[in-house]
């Protein structure tokens, strides 16, 4: 803190200082300004921040006498004398004004002297000339000098009076100054105390920032000592740890080597694995590739016999028919008869299908239970286990029968040897209590405890002598039961990698989903009071909970439930966040046991369960007190109180009230006695645990919960009574608290209650207690106990009403009630009333002394004032959290030590109305519209409030009601606040709401208004009733009346209080809503001051392209169901005998294919156009059925300053946000009142193709589906065009359709479209009329009309083909011609060779023919006509008999033997050999010398031919500083694919001498290669000139290429290259 304190110099502080005492003394004194920026230069100098001594003394100096000065001006002299200095000032300055108007005065007043005097010579020397005009003129100017003359003369005088008057009034001034002298001295004195005073504390400030600096100083130097030996340790430090890096890495290097080496093997390895890998993968596809060609041939055969059985069943049928029909029977009825005779024997089959199955599971099932009952012999018994015990579910099963008898059980011994005569129940009775839908899961799973009873549906299958040799072979699996150890352990893998596929994690945005996947409702399946043999159903509703798409799957309910509880659920399939499905759950109690578990679900993240409980009905019986307190009684009152029996169970006992200290004998259940009797302690525990009434602990010495009570009182030292026998010794007991004598016994029913009196009457005084106790005759149910005590006093004043309640109080409010006293005393008694000493504050008993009389009552006031200390001064007696107050009251009584005590009870709230929020900021709002703003208006209060908003503003109104109302307890109220502002200014105001208790609370507004430069005529339109696809048309107007900026004579566009708009052009723009019916024309303009701009603003409702879109998407489902229907019902009718099986995988395909339909449908329907044949009905249908629409659309106008026809470019003016005008648009839209009925609704009539010349006509019909007659206009069409309306209509009644005739009649190939609005004073219904005149016209296939064959061996030929396409709707008949065999052929070779022209007027087209004198080129077919929209395929043969590389010829394509339709160029070159090169530029002409050239096979052999090519390159450089691309050429070597047999298949090409070329600039890539057949390779050349080339001389170098194919050919290539300066 001492370093950051001295950086700062001492002048500043010193400046600071004095600027904070007089910031206007400093400004004003320019030599302050000086001072002060001389001692910032010399401070910036400084290196270190801050001056020497010297420079901050005399800083300090002057910067002392400035303020100084400054204060003796500003603060020591008095108003008085400040007052006459600024008069003095002031008058100085006007008289140095007066003077200077003086002056000007005077020198204006000696000008228009001398201008008279110019003049009075001018007009002498005029009237000398005679000319009176001028004269006449002369003199005008004359006059108007004197009066100006006398002006100045006036102004003058005046001017010095006023000098006059100023100059004696500053004589005043210097007397009243004189007189001042003495005030002025002693300021000056005290002015130069104060300098001295603040000298002193400027020096000592200086010494201490010395001594600051001196520590700062000391401190610096210790620190810099400090770093230095900190950086030597870790110099030393960082040596260490470079030393053990190195040593580390010397180490990590020798690992690494090794570890490399294994790599390197290691991958050399998994190279020869992948290799053979891929050999057995190349291996196996072939293989598959065979397969698949013999399963297609074999797939074939079945589908062509398939369709001969097909063919021959639908013969046979329709010769039945036939033959039915000859006879003259009813074939329908024979085909209907035979039909459902296939249908029976398919369901036989079907059937006799499913017994198979199922006997042969009974099989399996059987002989794995012999299996388990081996393997249970196998194992050794326990020595103190009997083994012939019967199980725990041979007992159930036991008691089961005989509850489903009606008999119970005979007594028999319990010893393990007797217990084999516990015989089973009959099969046909359990059969008959077993549901079968309890039956669930694999009963394979079950232990061998879990039997199932069923009967076999085959009898004798589960006798103990059936072997399983009687089993047929082939019905039987001879696997083992369980299956091998392999087989379960792959069972075992494919079960976990089932489970690990299924369950995944699921993570959406970035967040994995945890908890239970899906919440079911009820969360809790509960079946209670349920009874044996009914069958009860609940639906629990599953939700998925995760935050995608999830799946659910049942996977069952637990061991114990299964023979109970059966569930039917359908899976829904992917469900997506917040679906939800349903679950069946089915309950068919078969004992009488309470049962809990879960039904378990598996979902996409895991498992979750449903909860499930089953109880039996119980007794569930309770008292609803414990202690019932009498309170205070005087001896010899009677006070009753009632006390509850409940009973929530749904079974029924007998009860019975009685004392505790009496004793009594319930009457046992017979039943219950006797099984007790003859079940052993653990068939007794058993049947308690199926028969109990309230569910019993792991542990059995829980008591219920209804238990509690007797159990908590049995522990004070009670003994419990018996189960059966009541056997307590008798007590006496208090007759002053006993039962009532209505009731005390009787019987309670399922969910009821009893209420029984409990009576008081005190005998004597003091404190009476009694205990009582309820029995029932169910022994399930525990004996109840509660206690009723009582004081009997013999207090001779007493207080009828121990408890005041004041209800509900207000913090601040006063609260009265009276407070009665009797007295049964015979004298009068002396009173004292008081209150607790922390409520005196709040609470008084008025009188606080007073005498009652004898035998008569007392009145006394009570006044309560809350007040908000009320929860600090009684924490004792109130409750914050609930606001209730308990105030104990005492009255003293003279003579009497216990006084007589109530209580006062209020619960405390308070009066506040909260708004919320507590400021409103409306923002910017034009003066021609409002803002409304919601506000919460809450009550803190528990009492409902009446409140007002009063004193509004006329430009703020609050709604509903006006702001005034009423608000319920703690209850909150949405107002609005409106605001429309009157003028553009900044709004400030307050809002008050005024409770009923004159309680006030604020709302502070605020908000800017603004007046825009532009208004609009209307700012809200409401259209008329608007027909579907029908313009409605309204017009406003944008005006601006901004002419002048004078505020004071009107209103001038501003926002709130800043500048005003400038005056002139102003720019609008609507911004229209995206999506919206509105066009508004024109949406961007300009108006000028004083003008106004028209915009037209147009409604046309159209229909939501989406809603369309589904529409068109439910038309084509159901087209698609109707083809399914018909299909299934051709399918039935081909195969009537599989006609069940057939359906059920018609079901299970839909169910696939279900969804994955449908989404391409909704796809396709996506795809729609507007124009497509579905769109248009779609949208017909729904026109037809519109109910209508209304819309409101709120369009914003935004304004700028400026013409928009001066901005440059795109660029957008500044639009002000705050300037917006809106424009609010009422939209109705109704049905038309005339619809299309023909053609499903469309509205665009297509004649389609029509030939030229040719006519077509349509009919479209209209009707009037309105209520009345409406008058019919049509628009006229095109008088030149190819449309016509033949029958035009002028009315057309309510419900009645017309036909129009429409004709199309094209008189030129081209597409003609016209609309034919029907106008009705409801609306216009619009037709587009469309069609085509089509001419003959044909398509190639052929890209630019040139079909190259390419190079073929001379002696071989190659077919190429190409497609000609009608693409008119009429027959074309068609002929094909070549020029090398037209009739002008023999003409154009009687001319000069085309060679010998310029190859600009080079026209002949046709190249060198064979040897042979067959053509070159053929084609087929020659002839022949294409239908309508046809295709006609051409085979176009190329056959050279020698080499050449210009062969070409013209095929021509004439329709109807006059018009050429298309040309094609027809090209191919022929080699000797199997290789070429092309590329280059020519070096001959493309005409062969009609001399066949002699072939010498021995000297081709002998000396090695050089053919030419020649390369030019050009290197283009148009400026010389930046650099040009390279010049680049290619060359294309190529093999032909041939027919004849060669040794090799590819030609191998190279080029020499590559290293000179590049020396000279040349990139060759590549030099050497190899060509497959039938392929090419490009030899890419670039060349970049040298630095030392020369752009004058071009560069000229060859090389060598050599092709080795069949033979070997060397190519010299020649490379010029030169440099061009413009392209």
């Amino acid at each position: 803190m001492e370093e950051s304190d001295s950086l700062f110099p001492e002048e500043e502080l010193l400046g600071n200082v004095l600027l904070v005492d007089d910031e206007k003394g400093e400004l004003e004194d320019p030599e302050f300004e000086v001072e002060a920026l001389r001692l910032e230069a010399e401070s910036a100098t400084d290196p270190r921040g801050c001056c020497p001594e010297n420079k901050l003394t005399a800083a300090a100096e002057k910067r002392k006498k400035t303020a100084m000065h400054c204060r003796s001006q500003a603060s020591h002299l008095p108003k008085e004398v400040v007052c006459l200095d600024k008069l003095r000032e002031e008058k100085v300055l006007f008289i140095q004004k007066t003077r200077a108007e003086l002056r000007a005065c005077r020198e204006r007043m000696g000008l228009i002297t001398q201008q008279q005097e110019s003049v009075a010579a001018e007009v002498a020397a005029e009237r000398e000339a005679n000319h009176s005009a001028a004269v006449g003129r002369l003199q005008a100017v004359s006059r108007r000098l004197c009066t100006e003359l006398e002006k100045e003369r006036d102004l003058q005088s005046k001017i010095l009076a006023t000098l006059k008057e100023s100059e004696n009034f500053m004589w005043h001034i210097e007397i009243q100054d004189g007189q001042l002298e003495g005030v002025r001295e002693s300021a000056r004195a005290q002015a130069e105390a104060a300098k001295r005073c603040f000298q002193m504390r400027a020096a000592e400030r200086l010494s201490k920032e010395k001594e600051t600096w001196g520590k700062a100083e000391r401190s610096q130097v210790l620190r810099v000592r400090r770093a230095a030996c900190l950086q030597k340790e870790q110099r030393l430090q960082h040596q260490k740890l470079v030393e053990d890096a190195r040593k580390s890495h010397r180490m990590a290097v020798k690992f690494l080597k090794a570890s490399l080496g294994r790599v390197q093997e290691r991958v050399k390895q998994q190279e020869m694995e992948s290799r053979e890998h891929l050999r057995r993968r190349m291996d196996a596809v072939l293989a598959l590739k065979k397969n698949i060609t013999a399963n297609r041939e074999t797939l074939r055969k079945f589908q062509a016999w398939g369709q001969v059985k097909a063919e021959l069943a639908e013969q046979k049928a329709q010769a039945e028919k036939e033959a039915i029909l000859a006879h003259g029977g009813d074939a329908f009825k024979h085909l209907f008869h035979q039909r459902r005779c296939q249908e029976l024997e398919a369901q036989k089959r079907t059937f006799e299908d499913k017994q198979k199955l199922r006997k042969h599971e009974i099989v399996s099932r059987i002989l794995k239970e012999e299996a388990e009952e081996e393997n249970r012999k196998r194992k050794p018994l326990s020595p103190n286990k009997p083994v012939d015990r019967l199980t725990l579910r041979d007992r159930t099963w036991g008691y089961i029968a005989q509850v489903c008898q009606g008999k119970t059980a005979t007594a028999a011994p319990c010893s393990p040897a007797e217990n084999d005569s516990f015989t089973h129940p009959e099969k046909s009775q359990l059969l008959k209590c077993i549901s079968c839908e309890s039956v669930q899961g694999d009963p394979g799973n079950a232990n061998w405890e879990d039997q199932t009873l069923a009967e076999p549906e085959i009898s004798g299958l589960w006798n103990e002598s059936y072997k399983s040799c009687q089993v047929p072979g082939e019905d039987v699996d001879r696997k083992p039961v369980g299956g091998t150890k392999m087989e379960k352990d792959i069972l075992a893998r494919k079960v976990e990698r089932l489970r690990e596929g299924v369950i995944h994690k699921q993570v959406v945005s970035g967040r994995e989903f945890k908890g239970c996947p899906f919440n079911s409702k009820p969360k809790l399946l509960h079946f209670k009071d349920f009874d044996i043999g009914k069958v009860y159903k609940e639906k629990v509703t599953l939700v998925n909970a995760t935050y995608t798409i999830n799946y659910c799957k049942l996977v069952g309910v637990e061991q114990h439930l299964r023979d109970f509880i059966h569930i039917d659920f359908h899976p829904p399939g992917p469900m997506s966040a917040g679906m939800s499905c349903e679950v069946l759950v089915t309950f068919k109690p078969m004992i009488n046991k309470d049962l809990e578990g879960s039904v378990l679900f598996l979902a996409q993240t895991g498992r979750f369960s449903v909860p499930l409980k089953c109880s039996t009905k119980k007794c569930s019986l309770s008292l609803d007190k414990e202690l019932i307190d009498f309170g205070s009684y005087v001896v010899g009152e009677t006070a009753s109180r009632i006390i509850t029996l409940t009973n929530v169970g749904g079974l029924g006992t007998t009860f019975k009230f009685l004392p505790a200290s009496e004793a009594f004998d319930m009457d046992t259940s017979p039943s219950v006695r006797k099984i007790s009797s003859t079940l052993t302690y653990d068939d007794r525990g058993f049947y308690e645990k199926i028969s109990s009434f309230s569910e019993q602990q792991p542990d059995g010495n829980r008591s219920s919960p209804v238990d509690m009570p007797s159990q908590r009182l049995q522990d004070e030292g009670h003994p419990a009574e018996s189960a059966t026998t009541m056997t307590m010794p008798p007590n006496e007991e208090s007759t002053e608290i006993s039962l009532g004598k209505q009731i005390t016994e009787g019987e309670i029913g399922p969910f009821s209650s009893i209420k029984v009196p409990i009576i008081f009457s005190p005998v004597i005084p003091g404190a009476i207690q009694t205990r009582f106790k309820v029995m029932f005759k169910n022994q399930q149910c525990p004996t109840l106990y509660f206690r009723a005590i009582g004081v009997a006093v013999d207090v001779p004043v007493w207080v009828p009403k121990s408890s005041v309640d004041l209800k509900i109080c207000m913090y601040d409010r006063l609260y009265q009630d009276s407070i009665i006293i009797h007295s049964r005393s015979n004298a009068a008694l002396h009173l004292k009333l008081e209150v607790c000493k922390e409520l005196r504050a709040h609470m008084e008993l008025l009188p606080k002394m007073g005498y009652i009389q004898a035998l008569s009552s007392y009145s006394a006031q009570l006044k309560f004032l809350p007040r908000h200390s009320l929860p600090e001064d009684a924490k004792k007696y109130f409750d914050k959290e609930s606001g209730v107050l308990e105030a104990p009251m005492t009255i003293w009584v003279a003579d009497q030590i216990r006084p007589v005590g109530f209580t006062v009870h209020a619960v405390i709230t308070t009066s506040d109305l909260e708004l919320s929020p507590s400021e409103v900021d409306f923002g910017y709002c034009t003066t021609y519209e409002a803002i409304r703003t919601r506000v919460s208006l809450c009550n803190r209060s528990l009492l409902p409030q009446e409140f007002g908003f009063i004193g509004l503003p006329k430009f703020v109104d609050i709604q509903p009601n006006d702001g005034f109302g009423t608000i319920l307890p703690l209850d909150t109220l949405e107002l609005d606040v409106i605001f429309q502002p009157t003028k553009a200014k900044v709004y400030s105001f307050t809002l008050t709401c005024k409770s009923e208790i004159n309680r006030c609370f604020k709302l502070t507004c605020r908000a800017v208004g603004v007046h825009p430069p532009l208004e609009l005529s209307h700012y809200q339109i409401k259209f008329a009733a608007t027909s579907l696809y029908d313009t409605s048309l309204a017009t406003l107007y944008v005006i601006n009346s901004h002419l002048s900026m004078n505020s004071l004579t009107h209103s001038v566009p501003r926002i709130g209080s800043e500048d005003t708009c400038p005056v002139g052009p102003t720019s609008f723009q609507f911004l229209l809503p995206p999506d919206s019916p509105i066009t508004i024309s024109p949406s961007v303009g300009t108006v000028l001051p004083g003008k106004r701009c028209l915009v037209q603003v147009a409604f046309r409702p159209v229909l939501p392209s989406e809603l369309i879109r589904q529409q068109a998407f439910q038309a084509l489902i159901k087209d698609k169901e109707i083809k399914s229907f018909r299909k299934d019902m051709a399918t039935q009718r081909k195969d009537p005998k599989g006609q069940s099986l057939s359906v059920l995988r018609l079901q299970n395909q839909d169910r696939l294919f279900q969804a994955p339909t449908s989404h391409s449908l909704q796809l396709q329907s996506q795809d729609l156009k507007s124009s497509s044949d579905e769109y248009q009905v779609a949208q017909a249908t729904l026109v037809t059925s519109y109910q209508g629409k209304f819309d409101k659309f709120v369009v914003p106008c935004v304004v700028a300053s400026g013409d928009i026809q001066d901005r440059k470019g795109m660029e957008p003016l500044s639009f002000s946000p705050h300037n917006t005008l809106y424009l609010e648009l009422w939209c109705p839209a109704v049905a038309p009142s005339i619809i299309v009925t023909s053609d499903k609704g469309k509205t665009t009539c297509s004649f389609g193709d029509v030939a030229v010349g040719h006519g077509g006509t349509k009919k479209v019909s209209i009707q009037n589906i309105s209520h009345e007659d409406l008058a019919v206009e049509c628009s006229l069409l095109n008088p030149d065009g190819p449309f016509v309306l033949m029958n035009p209509v002028s009315k057309l009644p309510a419900g009645e359709t017309h036909v129009l005739t429409l004709t199309f009649c094209p008189r030129e190939s081209v597409m003609a479209q016209e609309a034919l609005d029907i106008m009705t004073k409801r609306g216009t219904l619009s037709l587009t009329l469309v069609g085509i005149g089509v001419a003959s016209m044909i398509t190639c296939s052929i890209e630019g009309h040139v079909l190259n064959m390419g190079y073929v061996i001379a002696g071989e030929s190659v077919s190429s083909s190409f497609k000609l396409q009608n693409k008119s709707s009429l027959p074309i008949k068609f002929s094909i011609q070549l020029d090398s065999v037209s009739s002008s052929r023999r003409e154009n070779q009687q001319q000069l060779p085309q060679f010998l022209a310029s190859p600009a007027q080079r026209t002949e087209v046709v190249g060198p023919q064979n040897h042979s004198g067959q053509s070159v080129f053929s084609v087929v077919p020659v002839k022949g006509i294409m239908g309508p929209g046809g295709a006609q395929d051409f085979t176009v043969t190329f056959s050279p008999d020698h080499e050449s590389l210009y062969f070409s010829d013209r095929l021509q394509v004439v329709l109807f033997e006059k018009k050429v339709s298309q040309h094609i160029l027809l090209k191919g070159a022929a080699c000797e050999h199997m290789m070429f090169v092309e590329g280059g530029d020519p070096l001959d002409v493309p005409v062969e010398s009609l001399v066949i050239p002699a072939c010498d096979p021995e000297r081709r052999e002998g000396t090695e031919e050089l053919k030419p090519i020649l390369v030019t390159l050009d290197y283009i450089q148009l400026d010389t500083d930046t650099p040009a691309p390279p010049a680049t050429r290619e060359l294309r070597v190529g093999c032909i694919r041939t027919t004849q047999l060669s040794p090799k298949k590819t030609v191998e090409f190279s080029l020499d001498s590559v290293a000179s070329l590049q020396h000279q600039g040349f990139t060759v890539e590549p030099s050497r290669g190899f060509v497959e057949r039938g392929q090419t390779k490009t030899i890419s050349i670039s060349w970049m000139p040298p630095t030392d080339f020369d752009p004058d001389h071009p560069l000229m170098v060859s090389a060598l290429l050599q092709l080795k194919g069949d033979v070997k050919e060397t190519y010299k290539v020649f490379f010029i290259a030169q440099v061009m300066t413009s392209p």
